[in-house]
Order: structure tokens, then sequence, then C-alpha cells
């Protein structure tokens, strides 16, 4: 986008009465945002929902003053320009009527990888939500998702560390300008950051973290995602709204359910109880929901197998051993796994049964048994 055309749309976005909905209902009648502020007021008319008052509001020059402005701090910090009708946009948010027309970002950021989801929950999580929320994106890691969450504390800053861990591109979507880092404390994570992904924003450098920011930007975190998962929440909090803003998105949505008497448990199970939430348990539920495939171009056809097993089934030491030694083996007597893997015969026949029930070995004539 030409530097004209920008000036132009950050013009339009000031203009009184115009928000996202509107401006890209100008801007899609009339080619452009300086064909808007070109066009004449009774071919502006024609639109639906455009009155009078809005169109004597696009004559006020202030709002250039302004665009100015922002376009300085632009240019000087270099910061990405995403543009609503280009192909570098989030394409999941294309689709949200109310996605911002301008998101302005900082970092490494690459949309190529469409498996993006969505994590967020309350600042107050618990050990039991870090310990969850570290070992979702360890397992769903073979994937190579993209992790998008708020960089707020809690669940969200936990998210984003677990994703650079996992060497995960890693978003975080801010309340306020480019120009501030909120809460300050995780001023230490910022390059890290931006070197495994960055930080997206809709508002201008002048704007602050006020309380109404954060619910507005829930809805790029919602609408930018295959899937939100929340992995704790009290009764009401912002990662509830999220969750909601992600259903009228047509989104999928997880919770991880919790004891009734836990207070960041509640809003989980009511997401659950009352069908606006998928229960999660594991990485599992996620990849068998969403239908993601495994495609590891350097993992053979039998490790393949062996992550994508290890993900939707929980094998203890000695039942992880057996399945390993099946894989590398093909068929094989009874005695044989037994003297293989070390487990005397009385050891191994439960074990294989308890395996058999778990659905990754079945039994053959003639004492033999598979991995499946």
């Amino acid at each position: 986008m030409d530097s004209t055309e920008l000036f132009n749309i950050l013009a339009l976005l000031k203009v009184e009465g115009v928000g996202d909905v509107v401006a890209k209902k100008l801007i899609n009648y009339c080619g452009s945002a300086e064909s808007v502020f070109n066009s004449k007021s009774h071919s502006l008319k024609t639109i639906d929902g455009i009155g009078s008052i809005l169109i004597k509001n696009l004559k006020d020059k202030t709002v250039f003053e302004k665009a100015e402005q922002e376009l300085r701090f632009i240019e000087k910090e270099k910061a990405t320009i995403l543009y609503y009708k280009n192909d570098d946009y989030p394409n999941k948010l294309k689709h949200c009527i109310d996605g911002p027309v301008l998101l302005f970002g900082s970092g490494n950021i690459n949309f190529e990888n469409r498996k993006i989801i969505s994590i967020v929950g309350t600042r107050e999580v618990t050990s039991h939500g870090v310990d969850f929320c570290r070992k979702l994106i360890e397992d769903l890691a073979v994937f190579k998702p993209t992790i998008v969450s708020g960089f707020a504390y809690g669940v969200d800053i936990i998210a984003h560390q677990a994703a650079m861990e996992n060497k995960l591109q890693t978003i975080g979507v801010l309340a306020h300008g480019l120009n501030q880092v909120y809460p300050k404390p995780h001023k230490k994570y910022v390059a890290k950051m931006e070197n495994n992904g960055g930080f997206l924003t809709e508002f201008w450098s002048n704007s602050n973290p006020e309380k109404e920011n954060f619910v507005k930007r829930n809805r790029i975190v919602a609408g930018m995602s295959e899937a939100t998962i929340v992995i704790e929440s009290a009764e009401k909090g912002g990662s509830l709204i999220t969750a909601i803003m992600a259903n009228d998105y047509n989104r999928d949505v997880f919770a991880v359910p919790g004891r009734i008497s836990d207070k960041y448990s509640q809003g989980c199970n009511n997401l659950i109880k009352t069908q606006r939430a998928n229960l999660m348990t594991s990485a599992a539920d996620l990849v068998y929901i969403l239908n993601w495939e495994l495609e590891i171009a350097s993992k053979s056809r039998n490790e393949k197998a062996v992550i994508q097993k290890q993900l939707f089934v929980s094998l203890n030491n000695e039942e992880q051993k057996v399945y390993n030694y099946l894989q590398q083996n093909g068929k094989q007597l009874l005695d044989i796994i037994a003297l293989e893997c070390d487990f005397p015969i009385f050891r191994i026949s439960p074990l294989l049964l308890n395996m058999e029930l778990k659905g990754v070995v079945r039994p053959l004539p003639g004492k033999l048994f598979e991995a499946i």
C-alpha cells in the first residue's frame, strides 16, 4: 500500500461516525479511501446506512492532521501495516464484519501457516492451569500452530512463553499503541516475542490501555484464530467474552473443565454446560475436532504414527516401552515381547491387555501382537 492511500485510510478512520464497518462499506463502494473523500455527496447518499450527518463529517479537515501525525509515527517506527484487502492480513479476520480496517504490527509475523489458535484465561492462573497450558502447547508443537494471546498476566504470558520454548510463532494482540508495553514487567519478553512472531494492534500511538480497549481487542484474538481455548476462568472474565465472540464468528471454542468448587474453573464449566465450548482434556480433543492432519516431511511413517499415538493416548512408561518395541519390530510373540522388553510373563499379559483396551495394540492368532 502506498503512503498516500494509507494517509487517507488513517484520515477516514478518524472521521466521527466512521468505524470499521462503515469504513469498509465506504471503501468497498468507492474503491479507495482517497475516493471516499473525493466522492460527491449525492453519490455517497446512495450507500445503505450513510446519511447526511456522516457525509458532513467527511468534510472535517482536522482528520488529515491527525492522520499525518500517526503516519509520521508509523514511518519512524517502521511499523508493519496490515490492510483488510491485502493478502498479508489474517485470513479468518477478513470474514469478520467488524474486523479492523488496519492492523499495526511489529516483529516478524507470518500468516502463511493457517493453523492459528488463541489461548486465553484468567490472570490469576493456578499451578494446574500453568501445567495444562504448557503441556497442551508442547503436545501441539508437532503441528506447528501459531499461538495467539493478549500478552497479559496469567494464562496469556504462559502461552506466549510455552510457544517460544517450543519454537512456535506467537502473536500478542495489544489493547494500546505499539509505542507502549503493558503490563510494564513484560517488557523483558518483547524482543524474544518479536523474534518469534510479534505484536498486533488496531490502536494508534496515542491510545492507552483503557478498560474498553481490552474488550475491543478480544474480537481480534477470537476472529483471527481457528479456535479459542479457555484454560481457566472465573464465573465472569475477559476470556469468556473472547469465547462468546469466537462463538459469534462461528469458530470452535474449547474449555478446560475443573472441580465445581474451584473459583477459576467456574467459567470454563459454564461454557461447557451451556454448550458454548467443547470439553478439552488434552491436545487430542482439539486435533480431532479441527481435523488437523499430521504432515511432517522429515518424519518416517512409523515416527508419525508414534507421535500421533502418544498425542491421543496416555501411556505409562512400561506401556510406552512395549509400544515402541512393537513399532520398531512389527508383529511379535508374547514370549518374545516379554524377553526383549525385560518383563516377566505374568506382567506382560495384563500390560498388553490394558494396551489393547487403549487401542494401541491388537492381538493376532498364535499369541502374536502388533502395534496399531
